[in-house]
């Protein structure tokens, strides 16, 4: 059985490389049944796919923070409630 290839890759020049690939079996026949069952299956390794990037770029950037050793003068919780949000700091 023939599969298609779910394929992501991360290069920086500061950090680590990574790649992830997922092998996603074809289906056997065009019955809709068939797609509709890969077509789920494919979705769902998209799903975990971003899921494992949004990690391992989390990581990078914790690293990438620990290195500039910098203490940011922005709250992060504050800037995390008002994320989205216009905020007003002041009249003019």
């Amino acid at each position: 059985m023939s599969s298609a290839t779910l394929s992501a890759e991360y290069t920086s020049e500061t950090n680590a490389p990574f790649k992830i690939s997922k092998s996603i079996p074809l289906p056997s026949d065009t019955s809709v049944v068939n797609k509709q069952s890969y077509l789920n299956a494919l979705r769902q390794s998209v799903i975990e796919t971003q899921e494992r990037i949004n990690k391992e770029l989390t990581n990078r950037m914790e690293e990438d923070n620990k290195r500039s050793n910098k203490k940011s003068s922005i709250d992060d919780a504050k800037e995390e409630d008002n994320y989205g949000e216009e905020v007003v700091s002041g009249e003019e």
